[in-house]
């Protein structure tokens, strides 16, 4: 072992630590996910690419939650049924549990986890402000969640870890998130990107901002760090999520896109990203 190695060693094993305990809560018992050649999505799949890389994973869901709360009826399921303001963190935490176990994890694990979920929506309904029923299971609102993940995690994979990624990829990461949408009774499915940009586009008249969606931004926005050495990761990733949004969703929240300050961000967000691939790879 060389000397740069034996330094690199114990700052590579702290790093990951740090990492895990972001992402798994021990008071649960829960440990890392082990990869499993036999997942629903092969190790040679796009989704393996994409999933792996934790800082645009990170950056991308925060952009994915900032979308998905300017529907009326999702946002009205994080209100009614959920304890957001108290565990926020607990909510990223089981999110990016359940993107490790359906990407990764063994596939009666993935299917047990998906079926799970499919029964959770099919339970969460309630009444909007304005009298309008609404259904966590009903397709279209499925679908406005699963575009917005999907195109989130694959532009913050663009933007940190590919930023020449083909466009034959990009659908093909799409195509093969079929693979997580149907079980969940999303419809209708995108097969490619144009066709996950078409549905945002559609949905766009259905989306508002009121006093609950800033509520709720706040609480993700302004979260405090689960201890002081992720205080400045979680700081980067949560502007850098905001930097990520469509310029029309930035507007809406009424969320600012740092100009003078906006090359530093991206850039020490993909100083970190390269840093946790290098204390991750073998």
């Amino acid at each position: 072992m060389t000397p740069a190695d034996r330094f690199a060693r114990p700052l590579k094993g702290l790093i990951i630590g740090q990492v895990r305990a972001l992402f798994n809560d021990k008071a649960r018992g829960e440990t890392p996910v082990q990869r499993s050649n036999d997942a629903l999505f092969p190790p040679n799949s796009v989704a393996w690419r994409v999933h792996g890389d934790v800082t645009s994973m990170l950056v991308g869901g925060i952009a994915a939650l900032l979308l998905q709360m300017l529907h009326p009826k999702v946002l009205a399921g994080v209100w009614d049924h959920s304890g957001f303001r108290d565990d926020m963190q607990g909510r990223l935490r089981r999110t990016a549990r359940f993107i490790a176990v359906t990407t990764f994890g063994a596939p009666d694990d993935a299917r047990a986890t998906l079926a799970k979920v499919r029964r959770i929506h099919d339970h969460i309904g309630g009444t909007l402000p304005d009298g309008t029923d609404y259904r966590a299971g009903d397709p279209a609102l499925l679908a406005w969640v699963h575009v917005c993940e999907v195109l989130s995690f694959l532009d913050g994979w663009i933007r940190y870890g590919e930023p020449t990624m083909s466009r034959a990829d990009q659908d093909r990461y799409v195509a093969e998130m079929v693979r997580i949408a149907e079980p969940l009774g999303v419809d209708p499915i995108p097969h490619t990107r144009a066709e996950a940009e078409a549905i945002m586009t559609a949905m766009r008249g259905e989306l508002v901002v009121d006093a609950r969606t800033r509520d709720v931004a706040h609480v993700l926005l302004d979260q405090r760090a689960p201890s002081l050495v992720a205080g400045p990761f979680q700081a980067i990733t949560l502007q850098a999520g905001v930097d990520l949004l469509p310029g029309w969703a930035r507007a809406m929240h009424g969320l600012t896109q740092p100009s003078v300050g906006l090359p530093l961000l991206r850039a020490s967000t993909y100083s970190v990203a390269s840093t946790l691939r290098w204390a991750f790879r073998p």
